[in-house]
């Protein structure tokens, strides 16, 4: 309140979407979603000195679908305001104010806009704008690589062979920045390699084997310990010789907000960097996902969600007959929500012609989106949240002819798989970091020609 004061702005309670403690009622105790909530402007959170802002904001992002996705997120510890944007198609980007730079007008003028201009922390570049870029950065570094190797007019089928490993190794890399980017990497290891000037760039390719070795198995790298990734991603590892441009491009491609790459539209775009074939694409159209989504709301999203709708009623009578915690008519009602969630992961989707993966990517987050309406749902109901998610790779299989669309297709719902659990407050998953994807195969979808 003291804040509203110092800002001039309108206290909770003045307006009818503008309220202290936004929340709903499950057998009459009250589960907070946002300690302030504005709607259209902001969710806030408050925390006592010195908890964890992080834990704060996930919570934020947790219950974000119940808040009707606030374009801005702000988590405080009356030391510390840390907002975070969360605008559909751009980066998130954070400013913080600390208690001692109350005073100064620019920072009140940075905390007023959450009130008179929300909009204005949208972020000038959107997703999109950011996966092409790299998506170019990373075609310049395939062509400085392939030109490096056997001339395919002399050596065709060295010259495929080489451009295979050069494709699998920048695989590798663009994971490798995606996964710093979101702190499963520590300490940013992989941009501190390239950019490590005592490191030259022969020694380079001996040391990003290492960190590649590594990460298959997880373990110590220097004085960091790696996650166990797995995936089948580092399987096969080969680093190419490299030069000075190259370990340039590498530094320019680490430099970039890999969090916010498109992962609807990422396959596309680096298979066609990374295939020589499709070169000549790069600034092409491709599918957007509004096209694709007109494919999957019919099919997945709609046929489940009325599914849900008649499960969540069953759920709904029961609970209105309960009449404490774990009474028989309860435990009926998670009977029933666990069954639902049973249904959920035994669900897939296969496209036998998957391409780069973008379908795929677009089918996952469907069902997970439905998956996280569904727990939100039987939260109101009454029924104690799940603490894991039971939707994930293994639910989309598919078949694509093309090597290099292929192993994208894998790293696509590998990043996307990340990028959602990232967005809605959830903990990655570790011991893997990665499922295997076999179910993505490199194969004809025609199993008998002739028919």
């Amino acid at each position: 309140m003291d804040l509203c004061d110092l800002l001039g702005v309108p206290k909770p309670g003045s307006q009818p979407d503008y309220l202290f403690e936004k929340s709903s009622l499950v057998l009459g105790e009250a589960r907070g979603y946002a300690d302030v909530f504005f709607r259209d402007h902001f969710a806030w959170e408050n925390k006592a000195p010195g908890k964890n802002l992080d834990s704060a904001f996930k919570q934020l992002l947790t219950y974000s679908l119940a808040l009707s996705n606030p374009p801005l997120l702000v988590v405080c510890d009356r030391l510390t305001i840390r907002i975070h944007s969360q605008f559909n198609g751009h980066p998130s980007v954070t400013h913080t104010v600390l208690l001692e730079q109350l005073a100064q007008p620019e920072k009140q003028v940075l905390l007023r806009r959450l009130w008179t201009a929300p909009e204005s922390f949208r972020p000038a570049k959107t997703s999109r704008d950011i996966t092409e870029a790299a998506a170019k950065s990373f075609a310049t570094l395939a062509d400085q690589l392939r030109k490096a190797g056997p001339d395919a007019a002399t050596d065709p089928t060295g010259a495929s062979a080489h451009a295979q490993r050069i494709a699998h190794f920048l695989t590798q890399c663009l994971f490798c920045f995606f996964a710093e980017d979101v702190g499963l990497l520590p300490g940013r290891m992989f941009e501190r390699l390239v950019n490590n000037r005592n490191i030259t760039s022969d020694r380079l390719g001996p040391a990003l084997c290492g960190l590649f070795t590594t990460m298959q198995s997880g373990g110590e790298f220097g004085v960091d310990t790696v996650p166990w990734f797995n995936g089948g991603l580092f399987k096969t590892i080969g680093v190419p010789p490299l030069n000075i441009l190259n370990v340039t491009e590498l530094r320019n491609a680490a430099a970039l907000n890999w969090t916010a790459i498109d992962a609807s539209i990422f396959g596309t775009l680096f298979e066609r960097g990374l295939d020589p074939a499709k070169r000549s694409q790069l600034g092409a159209h491709y599918t957007d996902p509004a096209t694709i989504g007109r494919i999957i709301e019919p099919v997945i999203q709609r046929p489940l969600l009325q599914l849900w709708e008649q499960q969540a009623q069953v759920i709904q009578a029961l609970m209105a007959k309960s009449t404490k915690f774990n009474d028989a008519r309860h435990r009926e009602a998670q009977a029933v929500f666990v069954q639902w969630l049973a249904q959920l992961a035994a669900f897939r989707v296969l496209d036998p012609a998957c391409g780069s993966g973008n379908f795929l990517f677009l089918a996952l987050k469907a069902l997970k989106d439905i998956e996280h309406k569904t727990h939100l749902d039987a939260a109101n109901l009454g029924l104690p949240r799940q603490q894991e998610l039971v939707t994930g790779p293994h639910n989309v299989l598919g078949l694509e002819l093309n090597d290099y669309a292929a192993e994208l297709a894998r790293v696509t719902v590998w990043i996307g798989e990340l990028q959602w659990r990232m967005a809605h407050g959830y903990d990655f998953k570790l011991n893997p970091v990665l499922e295997p994807l076999d179910h993505i195969t490199c194969q004809d979808a025609l199993v008998q020609q002739d028919a």
